[in-house]
């Protein structure tokens, strides 16, 4: 079994709990949507080779509790939880690498956009920025069609709207320490489909950005805004094996493809 650092961080209004693997240069790995540091266990364990992977549950899922009622998430606070995730688990004023899948994606673009001297590479997996999209209009109000059912009916009806983002399937059952999806309905899908990433100042960066979708997912979406946004950067779309959490099932091979992207031995 490898060694596994557990620990919490006080954050402005949450506690983050976090887990660091591995030894060598700091790796983030950050969760989307109602998932939480669980869903990277597999992966982190393989990157941990190379890598001091550091994993967590944003703020408000699962072990990272908020310090007081339920408020709608925005991604630039998030991506200060992470900054000062880094900071504590020593590679503060250290280049990290960052992962981000779904809307960990957007989280790591607002990270790069922002504070770029932090952030060494990163690899944005799927991130749903719908207002990219030529028929932004319509996924907007498609969000606002989830969430009117969400409080129309609760969890079910909603999730079953939300699929039509996934091919119209339901989304696979997913390791994870809780279930998130009431707190994702009711205060993070809202707020992070409307978030717009930075393009033009990302598109400045000489930061090596990979903008990446699944093998398996090309038909979907939910992919559609990660092409839009590597064409928007002037960069080539990277495919994963898998489909939107292709790191779940393909552990290995998802893990050699990002160390090719992050700068790593495992090539």
């Amino acid at each position: 079994m490898e060694a596994v650092e557990v620990g919490t961080l006080e954050v402005p209004g949450a506690r983050l709990h976090y887990e660091v693997r591995g030894a060598g240069p700091p790796l983030l790995l950050i969760p989307g949507g109602n998932s939480d540091g669980v869903i990277f266990e597999r992966l982190a364990a393989v990157l941990a080779e190379e890598y001091r992977v550091v994993s967590y549950d944003p703020r408000g899922n699962s072990r990272s509790p908020l310090a007081g009622p339920p408020v709608d998430q925005r991604i630039e606070v998030h991506a200060e939880d992470a900054y000062r995730l880094l900071d504590h688990v020593g590679a503060a004023g250290e280049p990290a690498r960052v992962f981000g899948s779904c809307s960990g994606g957007l989280v790591a673009l607002e990270m790069t956009a922002r504070r770029p001297e932090r952030i060494r590479s990163v690899v944005v997996h799927e991130p749903p920025a719908l207002g990219l999209l030529p028929d932004a209009g319509e996924w907007a109000a498609f969000v606002r069609g989830v969430l009117a059912a969400y409080r129309r009916g609760g969890v079910a009806p909603a999730m079953r709207e939300l699929d039509a983002l996934f091919g119209g399937r339901p989304a696979p059952v997913l390791p994870e320490a809780r279930d998130n999806t009431e707190f994702f309905l009711a205060h993070v899908l809202g707020p992070f489909t409307r978030y717009l990433p930075d393009v033009a100042a990302l598109a400045r960066l000489d930061h090596p950005i990979a903008v990446a979708g699944g093998r398996d997912s090309r038909s979907l979406v939910v992919h559609r805004p990660a092409v839009v946004l590597a064409e928007r950067l002037g960069r080539d779309l990277v495919e994963f094996p898998g489909g939107h959490v292709g790191y779940v099932k393909w552990p290995e091979e998802f893990a050699g493809r990002l160390a090719e992207l992050l700068g790593g031995r495992r090539r």
